[in-house]
């Protein structure tokens, strides 16, 4: 999720995302169906559902998909209870934490744990990761003509951003997770187009972990991956922070 730049990591993922959209499906799904059930299943009145819905249309998620989801949130569908679990880990100084949307809570433990022995991590005791994070809303904002720093940032503040950060490849403006729909739509009522597909609320490093080192840079990667793999895994945060060497050795790799 984080790199040295928020902007690179997406452009890495792209393409293996694009191999991977039945598993995108089956999370936003999931959402939805969350979210259904807490709030309603219609988004006119729920903020929250209209910013799903419109993050699962970017990520090109079918239309019976998106009122499948919808109606197990309701009730319409039978849908099988899913229950929310998070596991942390720390290696060579590099935290982790794994959010898991499961029906089985002993499964997605089990599968979880066998990924972070494989790649040598033990689960970590509760906050000794995710102390280095912090919730936040994030809205990524493609690079393109007209579209400014001072723009974006006279925008996002007056939306209720808190802070905007310029990237190679765009901008990245951060909010608290409650602010966030407002931000969102804000930014794109003013007219400058949002990635919404990589827009979202969730764990924002506090405090990074450098590494110059492409080999190390490459195993985490390949941890990450192998955990997103997995059925029940929703989102994998780290704090590692490449270098631009290390960025320009992996975009060349591919």
């Amino acid at each position: 999720m984080s790199g040295h730049s928020h902007w690179a990591t997406i452009k890495r993922a792209k393409g293996a995302a694009d191999a991977k959209k039945g598993k995108i499906f089956s999370k936003l799904g999931k959402e939805i169906t969350i979210v259904v059930k807490a709030k309603g299943g219609n988004p006119d009145n729920n903020p929250t559902l209209r910013t799903l819905i419109a993050k699962a249309k970017a990520a090109q998620m079918p239309n019976d998909n998106i009122d499948r989801a919808i109606k197990k949130g309701t009730g319409e569908l039978e849908s099988a209870e899913m229950v929310e679990a998070s596991y942390e880990g720390i290696k060579g100084g590099v935290a982790f934490v794994v959010n898991v949307l499961t029906d089985n809570k002993n499964r997605a433990a089990a599968e979880v744990g066998n990924v972070f022995k494989k790649n040598g991590l033990e689960f970590a005791k509760q906050g000794s990761a995710s102390r280095l994070f912090d919730r936040m809303g994030q809205v990524m904002i493609p690079a393109a003509d007209g579209v400014t720093e001072d723009r974006v940032t006279e925008v996002a503040l007056e939306v209720g951003a808190e802070d905007v950060i310029a990237e190679d490849g765009g901008f990245t403006v951060k909010c608290q997770p409650n602010d966030y729909t407002a931000v969102l739509e804000g930014i794109k009522a003013a007219g400058i187009a949002v990635d919404e597909e990589n827009s979202s609320v969730g764990l924002v490093p506090n405090m990074m972990n450098p590494v110059s080192d492409v080999a190390v840079a490459k195993a985490v990667n390949k941890f990450v991956e192998m955990l997103e793999d997995l059925e029940d895994v929703q989102d994998v945060y780290h704090n590692m922070e490449t270098t631009d060497e290390v960025d320009a050795a992996l975009d060349a790799e591919g």
